[in-house]
């Protein structure tokens, strides 16, 4: 069995464009170390990569469905699906994965999508085409019911994976009481609720892109007078030693903004609680979306109301005045992450699927 994966982006000027990209690419990469796997994604030029096992083909020069750089195109995509048996795409509502489906089933191949949020002008915004896949893959069971399919026999839930060998805990000498956020900073993640939360004698290290420039200033106003840390640019291994340190890691993702504005899809997994929660950090989410399937409240962390500052800060406490139950809760946590987020894990749950 021949296996496709087909993104919309993965490499840009700066490497790895985002978390929906990681994704694929982490999928397939561990997946080539079980089966033949191809990755394709899209670009200015033709180039080929070997990452460990895996093939990554870079398709160029791409064509922008309406100008959108979300939404390639490249007519040498239909080579590689011919040479596949199954076809998994990673990205729905795009005219690659729409056209994809539509090939396949004239083909006889097998055909399966995961929505990782996002798209662009597609056949889908103007029929419906979720028949046109033999299965929908989500990452957590919140994205198969917000995406209305649950209880269809057709949609499974993969979850996704950690590389729990990448991250992986330091000495227990390591852990400097630091509480870590990481993601972009954008008013849905909540991270005005975890200054507000924070101690004054606590350090709080914010690590992600600056994706709102106004968000960004109001935060920055927020944390005025308390050890705040802004780091705005972070490569893998910066990540990982931040993990390692941290006291615990913290997402207070909200389904209403500080500035009132309200979302539904907050979150789709949680994945920067997994990777914490792999480094033995106990994770702190709000019980918003998909986080309480990531977080056991308890046992590898806490799940705590949205948008109470209060709710937050007592937890922090508690795991700063309990050091030895906080370690306990840091090794529950990454044995979660080993026996239910780990990449192989997660590829034996697709190829099962793929086989069914």
């Amino acid at each position: 069995m021949r296996i496709l994966h087909i993104s919309p982006a993965v490499f840009g000027e700066g490497g790895i464009v985002g978390g929906g990209e990681r994704y694929a690419l982490e999928l397939a990469r561990h997946m080539a170390e079980e089966i033949p796997t191809t990755l394709v994604t899209f670009g200015d030029k033709n180039e080929t990569r070997q990452i460990g096992h895996l093939d990554v083909h870079i398709l160029g020069p791409s064509w922008y469905v309406r100008g959108q750089r979300t939404n390639p195109l490249a007519a040498s995509l239909l080579s590689y699906i011919r040479r596949a048996d199954v076809v998994h795409c990673h990205q729905r509502h795009i005219l690659a994965s729409t056209l994809a489906s539509a090939l396949c089933r004239l083909t006889g191949r097998r055909v399966f999508v995961s929505d990782l949020g996002g798209g662009g002008f597609d056949l889908s915004n103007y029929m419906p085409t979720d028949g046109w896949f033999h299965g929908h893959l989500h990452i957590s069971e919140y994205s198969r019911k917000v995406f209305g399919h649950s209880g269809k026999r057709w949609a499974h839930v993969i979850y996704g994976g950690v590389d729990h060998e990448k991250f992986s805990p330091a000495s227990p000498e390591t852990r400097d009481g630091t509480v870590v956020f990481v993601g972009r900073m954008m008013p849905h993640k909540g991270i005005d609720n975890l200054i507000k939360a924070m101690p004054a004698d606590m350090k709080l290290e914010i690590i992600g892109r600056e994706a709102d420039p106004g968000y960004y200033q109001d935060l920055v106003a927020l944390a005025e007078g308390k050890r705040v840390v802004f780091q705005r640019e972070c490569d893998d291994a910066g990540l990982v030693g931040a993990y390692e340190r941290a006291l615990c890691v913290v997402l207070p993702s909200v389904y209403k903004t500080m500035y009132g504005a309200e979302t539904t899809i907050p979150e789709l997994l949680g994945q920067t609680l997994l990777e914490g929660m792999a480094c033995g950090a106990p994770a702190i989410c709000t019980d918003v979306a998909s986080m309480p399937e990531v977080v056991r409240d308890g046992v590898t962390g806490f799940v705590v109301p949205p948008n109470d500052p209060g709710a937050i800060g007592e937890r922090i406490r508690w795991l700063r005045d309990h050091p030895a139950e906080a370690r306990a809760m840091g090794s529950a946590a990454r044995r979660h992450v080993i026996e239910n987020f780990s990449w192989p894990v997660v590829v034996r749950r697709c190829l099962s699927i793929y086989g069914s």
